[in-house]
């Protein structure tokens, strides 16, 4: 396994226990419509959350956060309206992204809740 994959399902696990810890149900993991993935499906208060996770070694060159650009964003809007009709989901959809950077004193994590809206198709 190349070394950035690994550290890309390092930093989705660390996601997905900080959200564990925050009171967060996760429903997937690596939910995959077609060829789309949702990082993280989860459900907390009433919303299903859908969290594109972003992991980096460093963010010298570009925050993880703003690897999220229009076509990511319409692929994941796409995957979720599929997962919301093959479950027959009745929650608000809201789209967070998770900014995991691996330090060497351990993980920063930068939780953006609303992160993007569903653009008007």
């Amino acid at each position: 396994m190349a070394q950035h994959n690994h550290t890309g399902e390092e930093g989705e696990n660390e996601a997905r226990i900080y959200l564990q810890k925050k009171g967060y149900k996760i429903l997937h993991t690596n939910w995959h419509y077609g060829s789309y993935e949702l990082d993280i499906i989860a459900e907390k208060d009433g919303e299903l959350i859908i969290a594109e996770v972003k992991t980096r070694t460093s963010n010298h060159y570009e925050a993880p956060e703003d690897a999220v650009g229009k076509s990511k964003i319409k692929r994941i809007v796409s995957a979720a309206d599929g997962y919301i009709r093959l479950n027959d989901i009745d929650l608000s959809p809201r789209f967070d992204i998770i900014s995991i950077c691996k330090t060497p004193k351990g993980w920063e994590i930068d939780h953006i809740e609303d992160a993007f809206y569903p653009p008007i198709m």
